[in-house]
């Protein structure tokens, strides 16, 4: 386990950083790698810089021992030195449970109510709220330097590891190569094993304490390595960027990071509101912005605070339907879907941010009594979809956009309410109205 993190207070907090790292990487290396462990639809984005290049595996190299003398030369030829190498992989082994967690697909998915009440819960709110006020100074340093509030830094901490509690206890080098090795992204996992590489060159970790993820995301925070290199910062200037036990470095790391991916200083995420009854339904996309002026004058209302206003960019999400809480959400939510392009995981922090802040709870009721799909009915029901001819998209059990488009013009045909909802009912609703799938 990563060790318990010292006091801010006793570490020595300089605002010095660290020079950039030669490796650069955009938003696509990190979209790739949290897409494959997040369990929304990713947001798409543009990178800002290609992701870092790595040597393709062999096909197949004749052993591991092959692979690994292949990965040493192409480390070797990147500047690691022999004896790092030599300390990195005297002892490294592929992990089965790495490889049945990168090609399990749980069959249930989670309702995202169920996921907030464990995300969110009183527990987590109440000591957020007291690692909030006990790193008070330094937090107030670091969003003063990067703009970034500092419960929403809190919120990260939180929903990442249980302020520090759980930052994961595998092997990253050992992770890493059984994925760069076996993996199904195995040219994206051996650039993230060089990026490691480096970080253990450079002396920020040493080998037994640089745990993290079954995938690789390693300390408080849980960065990818090459988001490490990137944007890890030695905040508490002691030579080392170190997001696995020194606040001031996980603090500024993060705040670094995010404000790197676009955080809007003095902006919110958004808020909780109420929709109108006529509200038009197809509206309720991350796709769809519209000023907050113009959302206020379609009818929607926010549940506390002042009238809607202003010129900021704005999009409605819904995501228990009608029946459900509804959010106005700011570009701030879309920054918390590139550190993980979940809306659950996005929501989460947004709403762990507001409580440690003192917010209130969701005024709206979830939907709970509503039975979600498994995987393979969420695949039946866009086949249901397609005979019906609504192109639904290719079935892959994934709802995006283009499922929800197709489920509204089906629940329009049946007097349902046409919010995108996908639930038991909805499918049941399509068994009857749709003809009998093919064996």
């Amino acid at each position: 386990m990563v060790a318990t993190p010292q006091d801010p207070n006793v570490r020595r907090h300089r605002l010095d950083q660290v020079p950039a790292s030669p490796i650069k990487i955009g938003l696509l290396s990190v979209m790739m790698f949290l897409a494959a462990c997040a369990s929304g639809t990713p947001l798409a984005t543009a990178p800002e810089t290609p992701p870092p290049t790595a040597a393709a595996p062999p096909a197949h190299a004749a052993t591991f021992q092959d692979w690994l003398n292949d990965l040493r030369a192409e480390a070797r030829q990147q500047g690691i030195s022999p004896a790092t190498l030599d300390r990195a992989f005297a002892q490294v082994h592929l992990l089965d449970r790495v490889l049945e967690l990168d090609t399990s697909q749980p069959e249930f998915s989670r309702p995202i109510w169920s996921y907030l009440d464990s995300e969110v819960s009183d527990q987590r709110i109440h000591q957020g709220y007291e690692r909030m006020t006990v790193n008070a100074d330094l937090l107030a340093r670091v969003s003063a330097e990067f703009g970034v509030p500092a419960s929403i830094l809190v919120a990260f901490w939180g929903i990442e590891s249980d302020y520090g509690r759980d930052p994961g206890t595998f092997s990253v080098i050992n992770a890493l190569t059984t994925l760069a090795y076996h993996g199904r992204r195995a040219a994206f996992f051996r650039g993230e094993l060089l990026a490691a590489l480096h970080i253990l060159e450079k002396g920020d970790i040493s080998l037994d304490q640089m745990r993290g993820s079954w995938a690789g995301a390693m300390g408080q925070t849980q960065f990818i390595p090459t988001i490490f290199l990137q944007h890890a910062l030695d905040y508490d200037h002691d030579g080392r960027r170190d997001i696995w036990n020194s606040l001031p470095d996980i603090f500024a790391s993060t705040a670094h990071f995010v404000a790197g991916i676009g955080w809007r200083p003095g902006e919110s995420w958004g808020r909780e509101v109420r929709l109108p009854a006529d509200f038009p339904w197809d509206q309720a996309e991350l796709t769809i912005t519209k000023t907050v002026a113009d959302w206020g004058r379609l009818g929607v209302a926010p549940v506390n605070g002042p009238p809607l206003s202003g010129e900021a960019p704005a999009s409605i999400l819904a995501p228990a339907g009608h029946a459900g809480p509804a959010f106005l959400v700011l570009e701030n939510f879309r920054v918390i879907m590139r550190y993980n392009p979940s809306v659950s995981y996005a929501l989460s922090v947004a709403l762990l941010s507001d409580r440690i802040s003192g917010g209130p709870p969701i005024a709206a009721s979830w939907p709970r009594q509503e039975a979600m799909l498994t995987r393979t009915e969420r695949i039946e029901l866009q086949q249901r979809l397609a005979t019906l001819g609504l192109n639904p998209g290719t079935p892959d059990s994934l709802i995006g956009p283009t499922t929800r488009t197709a489920v509204r013009l089906f629940q329009k045909s049946v007097n349902e309410v046409p919010d995108g909802f996908v639930t038991k009912h909805l499918l049941d609703l399509l068994r009857l109205h749709s003809p009998s799938l093919p064996n």
